[in-house]
């Protein structure tokens, strides 16, 4: 049975912008149920441009019109929230980039494995409070964590407090540093699934890539590491590149 905090963070502790539901960075449905396709943003089809909202249709809209939606003229992914400066960021800045620092993808894989279920901009607004409970993100220290550390967690309503996950984090990180000995790093363990090289698809939510990294993090020990999650960290940390193809990052 969950937690009255864990109940509490599947609801309105996701905090400004975050929404339940339907992850991923992409798509949002009216709250009866997913509508497909839709118009140009701000057209007969739409009441506005809002990404995060439940009640928005997911924006496929291309070229010059959807640009002009933002300040700086350049088009973006259609999952990016321009009302949410930290949102347009990560993708400006984060997302897709190719990324070959263990403690950043540490970072990136407790932060997906918290995901599932929620939004990831319900995520991106409570960073700043995964970094101050998990310590940085420092693999060594995450993975002597105790029930006491547990236990603290579920009480910091700066973090999503679900006990399945804070527990998963910390037996993560034992995989994550087992596999650091094995292959040197994690860096190399991931990119070698790739031979070094990012690979370039959009509208997929997992891949046969995604389905094998999942199967051996599960057969190592990890948790919470599905095929569609294990699909949002290699689009996080740039092994798959997954821009749409009118934002400007495509290319």
């Amino acid at each position: 049975m969950a937690t009255r905090g864990e109940v509490e963070d599947r609801g309105a502790a996701c905090g400004k912008g975050g929404t339940l539901g339907e992850d991923r960075r992409g798509a949002c449905g009216r709250e009866g149920g997913r509508r497909e396709g839709g118009g140009r943003p701000g057209c007969a089809a739409c009441s506005g441009f809002k990404p995060a909202s439940p009640r928005c249709v997911r924006c496929r809209a291309k070229g010059e019109g959807y640009g002009a939606l933002w300040p700086d003229g350049r088009p973006r992914c259609a999952w990016a929230n321009p009302g949410n400066p930290a949102y347009v960021a990560y993708h400006d800045n984060e997302w897709g980039v190719p990324c070959h620092d263990d403690g950043r993808l540490f970072e990136l894989l407790v932060l997906e494995c918290f995901q599932a279920g929620l939004s990831w901009e319900c995520i991106l607004n409570k960073r700043e409070g995964f970094r101050r409970a998990f310590h940085g993100f420092d693999v060594a220290r995450v993975a002597a964590f105790t029930e006491e550390d547990v236990s603290r967690l579920m009480a910091d309503p700066s973090i999503v407090r679900s006990g399945p996950k804070i527990r998963a984090a910390v037996g993560n990180a034992r995989v994550f540093m087992g596999v650091q000995e094995e292959f040197g790093s994690f860096d190399a363990y991931l990119w070698g699934w790739v031979d070094g090289e990012p690979v370039r698809e959009t509208g997929l939510s997992s891949s046969p890539l995604s389905e094998t990294l999942s199967r051996d993090l599960k057969r190592r020990g990890m948790r919470f590491v599905g095929p569609v999650t294990a699909y949002a960290f290699l689009q996080a940390a740039g092994v798959v590149n997954s821009h749409d193809e009118w934002c400007y990052l495509h290319g």
